[in-house]
């Protein structure tokens, strides 16, 4: 007998994933929410001051150039094209000039009209700039979010600039016509603009962070989606040494080096986040769970939860009973 659960397809015995791909398993987990935020068109001088937002924040510039100034790091200039990523930002400023004295953003956008905020008198040469937020479930959030640098800039000029440019511009269409569904659509293709930037930032080799970084090696990436392919598999250290084309030696070494934890520490880890959301949507019993994430027995199971979660499955699940939703959002 097969049943669907949510993220899970369970079969007794076994579990098999809806995704084979750790990108496409982490987003699919996060359950990204996407906010698309009033556009804004400025001439003249002018800045503002963001707040924080959890967890993440695209832009993109349609037309014209401003500086994006990031507590702690040199002020970046845009131009038209480019495309940014902020993950868990802190307070940020986007301004025509970096002299000019920045007011809240807050204020400005209290002003949105039909989905836009104006500065300045209109102008065929004025600022055109697409904000959106996509927000995850606080449980599994930092999964992604502990990855990913206060920035990501991608210039137009990059590989990656066109079809990231290429969204914004369908966004930016989408958003103006108001047409029926418009706000599944534009959804939609914030988080496909959140996955074109994980692969422009996984291509810079020497900035990406754990399994981001892996998914660049061969052989590591190799082993990631193996594990990521079939959870329930009882994996050993030489099984994935093998796929890697490596000895079992060179694969730890490597695997750590890139993800940050041992091979068979990220499987846990992987494991245990299935798990809690398996756990808070009340998906599986605790002994389904165990079976479909490789584990011989209910306490073996338990165990490996409690060390990993600091709680039982069982309090776990209670805890969670209540509908979480992202940060950021209101219903």
């Amino acid at each position: 007998m097969t049943r669907s659960l949510g993220f899970f397809t369970y079969r007794p015995g076994g579990l098999v994933l809806g995704f084979r791909d750790p990108v496409a398993d982490a987003i699919g987990l996060l359950r990204p929410r996407a906010v698309i935020g009033p556009s804004l068109r400025a001439t003249g001088d002018w800045a503002l001051r963001f707040a924080p937002f959890p967890h993440v924040r695209i832009g993109g510039l349609v037309r014209g150039t401003c500086w994006l100034v990031i507590e702690g790091h040199e002020p970046v200039f845009l131009r038209e094209g480019d495309t940014f990523m902020l993950g868990n930002p802190p307070p940020y400023v986007l301004a025509s000039t970096l002299d000019t004295v920045p007011r809240p953003a807050e204020s400005a956008w209290a002003s949105a009209e039909d989905g836009l905020v104006r500065i300045g008198p209109e102008s065929e040469q004025d600022l055109y700039l697409c904000l959106g937020d996509i927000a995850f479930d606080d449980r599994n959030a930092a999964l992604l979010t502990d990855l990913l640098p206060a920035l990501v800039t991608v210039r137009a000029t990059d590989p990656h600039g066109k079809p990231l440019g290429q969204l914004v511009d369908l966004l930016v269409t989408e958003i103006g016509v108001r047409a029926p569904g418009g706000p599944l659509v534009e959804n939609h293709l914030a988080q496909i603009l959140l996955v074109h930037m994980l692969r422009a930032h996984a291509a810079e080799s020497d900035r990406p962070t754990g399994w981001l970084s892996a998914l660049n090696e061969d052989g590591i990436g190799a082993a990631l989606r193996a594990m990521h392919a079939d959870v329930a598999h009882s994996w050993k250290l030489k099984e994935l040494a093998d796929i890697s084309h490596m000895s079992r030696s060179a694969f730890a070494a490597s695997f750590k080096s890139h993800v940050g934890v041992p091979p068979l520490e990220y499987l846990i880890q992987w494991r245990m986040s299935l798990a809690r959301d398996a756990l808070a949507r009340d998906s599986l019993s605790i002994s389904e769970l165990a079976q479909a994430t490789g584990y011989l027995s209910e306490s073996a199971f338990s165990t490996a939860f409690r060390r990993v979660v600091g709680s039982s499955p069982t309090q776990f699940r209670n805890q969670t009973r209540q509908p979480q939703h992202p940060a950021g959002n209101d219903d």
